[in-house]
């Protein structure tokens, strides 16, 4: 895409956001982040995937790379010891890229974790009464190094890249350009500062440079804990939106209720990819979306040996149980009875859940929860929500070939905006103030995006208020204003909350410090 095509979203007749593909083919759209969203995966939180972030990336020296990152395990406690939260070593995590539109994965990458106690599995023991023991902590001592002899748990990680499909294409390890690895260590949670006295800079030791094969760039790597860059008023919302009507439509009140997740962890896999070796050659827009999948079969022995998570033997086939692209998509769209079906599917599957997005039932949900009957858009199917988020905007992020799909897609050749200068709200705060930010959700997804109070304007029709009655932005005759009851107060929708006051850090993995257990 040309540089005249990507500041030409704010320009409501330089950018027609056509529909080009059937409704039978669509999924649906998405509204925050995901913890704990469908009924199987409460039971497996190591496989729980919480958001997905895909940005150019905005760091001066970096801005021709695109960051993944994906987050797993939410809702972590930095307190929450003496075992932490290792990865599941019987899992298979993997970041998946599609760079030519046709929802299939073109390019996997994968992970795989391996924990194990040191001295050969017999972990460290202390002299107690002539007796060597086995201590009952991670750590032996203060920790400082990405070996630290004070580690009993030793957390290592391999990644893959795999083109074609994701089962069947070619198979490749990404190592290390210090001296060509394919194991990499991961840090070990922030447990408080008497163990790790400075944890960033401890971190900062496991962000890796790395050889992917198949790209003539270096690329990053980190997997680690991370403080949960995601800002929801989460109790308040799911409580029916247990707040005042006036609180969650006047913009002066973000801010006003805390972040209730605001002192929590997940674990983070990172990579910060040069955007050529993203890209088919032929189309600046790629899409993407993370999953996590488990072995068909679990044995568990009640009589465990000695060991790390000996009571569990695993095998069989991969069985998909996580998937996550735009955010929050399972959380509140997809109905109760197909959220485990949606977290098992793939985006070429995605005409089962076409209704949910055509027909959705949040805002009327919104009119129950807030007593504002009368309130929710008319115009269906919802040829706003099926354009801007399952094909792409066409002009900005759509794929010159797209099947209609749920994933996170980004134009890679929309240069990145400063981190000062994003504009909170995305695409949607970009047309509403006529700015020069196009590189934010739903083109891609950066940590300062506010994707809560983006998609609640949505969903409750500012993109028909925007689309006028000429049908401006192409959305469809019958997205005009008088399909929104709640007319200009749609563009006022919020949560309370900012996004936009998480702390960060400035380059690669972005998010921030972790919190620890002890303060």
């Amino acid at each position: 895409m040309k540089k005249s095509a990507h500041l030409s979203i704010n320009k409501a007749n330089a950018c027609a956001l056509a529909v080009s593909l059937a409704l039978a083919s669509l999924a649906a759209p998405a509204f925050a982040s995901s913890h704990r969203e469908a009924p199987f995966i409460t039971t497996v939180p190591k496989v729980d995937g919480s958001d997905f972030y895909m940005f150019r990336s905005y760091e001066a020296d970096r801005s021709d790379y695109v960051t993944l990152l994906a987050n797993y395990l939410p809702l972590q406690d930095g307190y929450g010891g003496p075992n932490y939260f290792a990865l599941d070593q019987n899992a298979l995590y993997e970041i998946h890229i599609d760079n030519n539109g046709d929802a299939k994965e073109d390019l996997t990458f994968q992970f795989r974790f391996k924990n194990t106690l040191s001295n050969s599995g017999a972990g460290q023991a202390l002299n107690v009464g002539g007796k060597m023991m086995n201590i009952p902590l991670v750590q032996f001592g203060g920790v400082s190094n990405v070996k630290d002899g004070n580690l009993q748990l030793a957390e290592t990680y391999g990644v893959t890249v795999v083109r074609g499909d994701r089962r069947s294409g070619t198979a490749q390890a990404v190592t290390n350009a210090n001296g060509g690895s394919a194991s990499f260590d991961k840090p070990v949670d922030n447990i408080g500062k008497k163990t790790i006295a400075d944890y960033a800079g401890y971190a900062a030791k496991h962000i890796y440079t790395v050889n992917i094969p198949g790209c003539s760039m270096p690329a990053k790597l980190f997997v680690g804990q991370r403080k949960d860059a995601f800002a929801v008023n989460l109790g308040t919302i799911f409580d029916l939106v247990n707040a005042p009507v006036g609180v969650i439509t006047d913009p002066s009140l973000i801010g006003a209720a805390p972040n209730t997740i605001d002192d929590k962890n997940v674990t983070t896999l990172g990579l910060e990819v040069h955007k050529s070796c993203l890209t088919n050659g032929s189309d600046d827009v790629i899409g993407g979306w993370t999953s996590a999948s488990m072995r068909q079969a679990r044995l568990l022995n009640g009589k465990p040996g000695s060991g790390h998570q000996a009571s569990e033997k695993a095998g069989g086939a991969w069985v998909q149980v996580s998937r996550l692209g735009m955010p929050l998509v399972n959380e509140v769209v997809i109905g109760l009875k197909d959220k485990d079906k949606f977290n098992s599917s793939k985006p070429t599957g995605d005409a089962q859940f076409a209704d949910y997005v055509t027909n959705p039932t949040l805002p009327a949900l919104l009119e129950i929860a807030l007593a504002l009957p009368n309130t929710a858009p008319t115009n269906f199917p919802r040829t706003d929500l099926v354009t801007t988020f399952l094909t792409g905007i066409k002009g900005v992020n759509q794929p010159k070939n797209v099947v209609g799909s749920e994933m996170l897609r980004l134009n890679t050749a929309i240069p990145p905006v400063a981190f000062a200068q994003q504009n909170r709200l995305g695409l949607v705060g970009n047309i509403l103030a006529g700015g020069n930010d196009n590189a934010g959700y739903p083109n891609g997804r950066r940590p300062k995006d506010d994707v809560v109070d983006i998609s609640l304007v949505a969903v409750m029709g500012g993109l028909c208020m925007a689309n006028g009655d000429t049908d401006k932005l192409g959305f469809g005759a019958a997205c005009k204003p008088a399909a929104v009851p709640l007319g200009a107060t749609s563009f006022k929708l919020h949560d309370a909350v900012d996004q936009a006051t998480v702390p960060l850090l400035s380059g690669f993995p972005y998010l921030n410090t972790p919190v620890p257990g002890t303060k």
